[in-house]
């Protein structure tokens, strides 16, 4: 495959190599592109949305910005969407059937380093994610300033009603609280599990398919609502999130994973490139960006176009 560098002398092309992108996501790229005197080419994929995770969109937008940015660098790049859960794509980028991919640090840490306590902030949920990674020969790239984590949300009314600032404050509440979620929601400690032991919260659980989250919370089917914390319905101001005081719900920012002997091989700007697109990803950026997919129906694919070339990456 020949892409803008193909110009350049003493360009040739190498084996392909599959790099994943983001965990909830699947992604195939097939790049193009020069390290010094020679070029590879690479091919990336993302796993499907794991399931108590954030919802497609957002994955299908962070796996289109990271490959429309290699893009614009002269890579070719091939998109695949919903390849399977994190523990399935980790296996196949260890196994070298694809190259990289962009994975949430908890879920990382919980679904495939099965650690079962959560790190005690946001850099060790990094350091920890890193250190697992290069035991088996992938580096982790810098993360996102943004994080995406399971959060709690409620009308505004019947927080006021109850007193509600906390998941904590539900505790009083006993099982006439009706609190909906994925079913995978009852039996993860990042779910009822977590929330019973560590405040003492035992509501009535309702299952809720992730895409009805707003519709049940604002139909009344239930009172609280699992949601996640760069849903873009929560720039609407019409719902509210209980504090995570314990970090029940971990920490969950998004950094690329790649095979190191990938990342040697494409040179500094590969890694560079991606780690651009990551610095930009505010929540506020992220959180714009699922309101225009789930809002205002625009693909992912044109959302994350527009970002890109907002800030000079396309």
């Amino acid at each position: 495959m020949e892409g803008s560098r193909s110009r350049r002398r003493n360009h040739h092309r190498a084996g392909a190599l599959s790099v994943l992108l983001v965990a909830a996501l699947s992604i195939a790229l097939a790049a193009c592109g020069s390290s010094k005197s020679k070029s590879s080419s690479s091919a990336a994929s993302t796993p499907a949305p794991a399931a108590g995770g954030p919802g497609a969109s957002e994955e299908n937008i962070l796996g289109a910005l990271y490959a429309q940015a290699l893009r614009a660098k002269g890579y070719k790049v091939t998109l695949k969407d919903n390849v399977g859960s994190s523990e399935i794509i980790y296996k196949a980028l260890t196994a070298g059937q694809i190259d990289l991919y962009p994975e949430y640090t908890g879920v990382l840490l919980s679904a495939v380093a099965g650690q079962t306590r959560n790190p005690p902030n946001a850099t060790a949920a990094y350091s920890q994610a890193k250190a697992f990674v290069e035991k088996h020969g992938l580096t982790l790239l810098k993360t996102t300033p943004f994080f995406d984590s399971n959060a709690l949300a409620t009308l505004p009314s019947y927080a006021s009603k109850h007193g509600l600032k906390s998941i904590a404050d539900l505790k009083g509440l006993g099982r006439s609280v009706k609190l909906g979620a994925p079913p995978e929601f009852a039996t993860r400690f990042e779910g009822l599990p977590g929330i019973k032991q560590e405040y003492g919260v035992s509501p009535t659980f309702v299952p809720i398919a992730i895409e009805l989250s707003y519709k049940a919370l604002e139909g009344g089917q239930v009172d609280v609502q699992n949601v996640f914390t760069t849903d873009g319905q929560l720039l609407s101001g019409k719902f509210t999130l209980l504090a995570d005081p314990k970090h029940v719900f971990g920490f969950q920012n998004v950094s690329p994973i790649v095979r190191s002997s990938v990342l040697a091989a494409e040179g500094p700007a590969f890694g560079e490139t991606l780690d651009k697109v990551s610095s930009l990803l505010t929540i506020k950026a992220i959180q714009q960006m699922n309101a225009a997919v789930n809002v205002e129906k625009q693909t992912p694919a044109s959302v994350a176009q527009q970002f890109l070339h907002a800030n000079g990456l396309s």
